[in-house]
């Protein structure tokens, strides 16, 4: 059984900061890329960043220059500072993963989400 559990969401003003977490725990042999998708209310589920196992990130053209990913592959982790937060950046922040569990294979798991809302 693997779970991601995020964190450090909240209610900040337009300019501040955040800094999400996300940490993997169960059986788990490998993790290839690590990301953070978001959902504001009434829209699609979208990509925001990703971080390969080689520590490559990509952003959406979006958060380019605002946010920063990273992970800690010792600790499972993947992080993404927010910064210069905009009220458009307001929604709930989902982690995802792709990792390989007890199958040969890897598979695609997610987070429960973490609200993130931005006053403007």
């Amino acid at each position: 059984q693997v779970q991601l559990v995020e964190s450090g969401g909240g209610l900040v003003q337009a300019g501040g900061s955040l800094r999400l977490s996300c940490v993997a725990s169960g059986t788990i042999f490998s993790i290839n890329a690590m990301g953070w998708y978001r959902q504001a209310p009434g829209k699609a589920r979208e990509l925001v960043a990703v971080i390969t196992s080689g520590r490559t990130p990509n952003y959406a053209d979006s958060v380019k220059g605002r946010f920063t990913i990273s992970r800690d592959n010792a600790k499972n982790a993947v992080f993404l500072q927010m910064n210069n937060l905009k009220p458009e950046d307001t929604a709930v922040y989902y982690c995802n993963a792709d990792l390989r569990s007890t199958h040969w294979y890897s598979q695609n798991y997610w987070g429960q989400g973490t609200q993130v809302t931005v006053s403007s």
